[in-house]
């Protein structure tokens, strides 16, 4: 039998039990030192995931993309595979999760949507496999259940004192999905921002009511253009229209700069990979130790000055925008993320002005 490599816990592992084992004498001691020098830690780790759209919405896409990267760090040595099960609500995730949780192949279910009905039913008949929810429309359950938000609003907030700065019609849009928490919080921000700078900026807000709907989002952002807007900040994408119309936009969750050049000037970011980190930290400490899952009950999110969310560069605009302007974007970027500039987290309902 080859012999397990030892390590710095493995080593405290077994002075403990050697401790014991002067002290007590007892078969029992002998067979505690042996479960804990032997006990071989978890190697391999599957995440399946559940999306409500799947990788064509970036909400979805920027989780795939984090997940592979962080499989490739391999966090504890683990080797990581996962999988994804795209577009599923309501019955067919939950099936979709209790077939995941009953293979045993997966032991970090990763629900990335408002799903806490489902993991609500299967949790208890699960433990040892850990669920995650994410976003608002949830219930922080507890336990082997765990709540991840992800806020974007302080990159928000810097698209915003952009918007304030370029436009000349003084009318701003912004087009996002659903009304909700983690929406509202971004756009509200963003008028925070164009506000801070500019307080003539009128808000023209409209919400497709869906996660992704490239039609509507084309309809609802050439209404606004009409309104007035010379700005729109589009939480959903349709960057082809603000090409086509010739203004400038901001993009959200990625990068939009490399695929509409023209028109968008910057995007505001986000990475999954400290919450990833944090889940997968989580459960190995569960498997690899016994410790209980401590799961959530409130919202739980990484800021800028934690890597959950950041400015793009500004691609193309790059040359176009006012040094002095970056150089305000640059300082503001640099007191939120020393504490210095506190961007509260605003969840009201936004509206038109």
């Amino acid at each position: 039998m080859q012999k397990p490599p030892t390590n710095d816990k493995t080593l405290a592992n077994l002075e403990n039990s050697m401790n014991i084992f002067k002290k007590l004498g007892s078969a029992a001691a002998m067979m505690l030192l042996a479960t804990q020098v032997f006990a071989a830690e978890p190697t391999k780790l599957g995440i399946g995931l559940i999306l409500a759209t799947g990788p064509e919405a970036a909400w979805d896409a920027t989780l795939m993309r984090d997940v592979e990267s962080v499989a490739e760090a391999a966090p504890h040595g683990l080797d990581i595979s996962y999988k994804n099960v795209n577009g599923v609500w309501g019955e067919e995730a939950g099936d979709a999760m209790e077939l995941m949780a009953r293979s045993g192949k997966y032991q970090i279910i990763w629900a990335h949507s408002s799903y806490s009905d489902q993991v609500k039913a299967l949790q208890e008949k699960y433990p040892d496999v850990l669920f995650v929810v994410v976003g608002s429309g949830n219930e922080g359950l507890g336990g082997n259940a765990y709540w991840v938000y992800k806020r974007a609003h302080e990159p928000s907030y810097l698209l915003g004192v952009l918007a304030g700065r370029l436009t000349e019609s003084d009318v701003v849009g912004v087009v996002g999905q659903f009304p909700s928490e983690d929406v509202n919080d971004q756009i509200n921000s963003f008028f925070a921002g164009a506000r801070s700078v500019n307080s003539d900026v009128k808000r023209k807000v409209a919400f497709i009511e869906s996660w992704y709907d490239p039609a509507k989002a084309e309809q609802f952002t050439k209404a606004q253009i009409a309104a007035g807007a010379d700005l729109t900040f589009q939480l959903v994408e349709s960057f082809e229209t603000c090409e086509k119309e010739k203004i400038l936009c901001f993009g959200n969750y990625v990068d939009h700069g490399a695929s509409a050049p023209k028109s968008v000037v910057a995007s505001a970011l986000i990475s999954w990979t400290p919450d990833l980190n944090w889940i997968i930290d989580e459960w190995y400490d569960h498997a690899a130790n016994g410790a209980p899952y401590e799961g959530n009950t409130k919202e739980h999110w990484f800021s800028m000055a934690e890597g959950g969310s950041s400015l793009s560069g500004y691609h193309d605009y790059e040359t176009k925008l006012p040094d002095q302007l970056k150089e305000e974007i640059a300082d503001l970027s640099k007191q939120i993320e020393t504490g210095a500039l506190d961007i509260p987290v605003n969840l009201s309902l936004p509206t038109s002005d």
